[in-house]
């Protein structure tokens, strides 16, 4: 194999650049593996966006080469037109500005929340802040 050949990264890229919106993330839609990754598609599926999805836990190199594409870090990462838009935070706070409506091109829902729904993995607890110092 030469220097320059890398199937994975070549893999990412064709994905980044077919499909018009694709979600890297821990899990599936349907099943997340971390509340960054659930929150980023309980924003996008309020709105009722069409978008891939590619999980990335099966194969440690694909985040490692996903991360030397995008220069970002963190998972889950949302890409538009072949562009990066950003982790979970970006997303929620573009969400909430309106502003990841307008991105995607899609129309107001009149029943879309104003603030970024929070996706709680399915049977998972409240978040307890629990204070040993008292």
């Amino acid at each position: 194999m030469s220097a320059t050949e890398n199937p994975i990264r070549d893999e990412i890229s064709k994905a980044i650049s077919e499909h018009e919106v694709i979600l890297f993330m821990k899990g599936r839609p349907e099943q997340p593996m971390c509340g960054f990754s659930a929150r980023t598609v309980a924003a996008l599926d309020a709105l009722g966006a069409s978008y891939a999805a590619v999980d990335i836990l099966p194969d440690p190199r694909i985040r490692q080469e996903l991360s030397a594409i995008s220069n970002w870090p963190t998972i889950p990462q949302l890409f538009v037109n072949g562009e990066l838009i950003g982790g979970c935070d970006i997303v929620t706070e573009m969400y909430e500005s309106g502003e990841l409506r307008e991105t995607l091109g899609l129309e107001p829902k009149p029943d879309a929340p104003a603030e970024a729904p929070a996706a709680a993995e399915p049977g998972a607890p409240p978040l307890q802040i629990k204070n040993d110092l008292v």
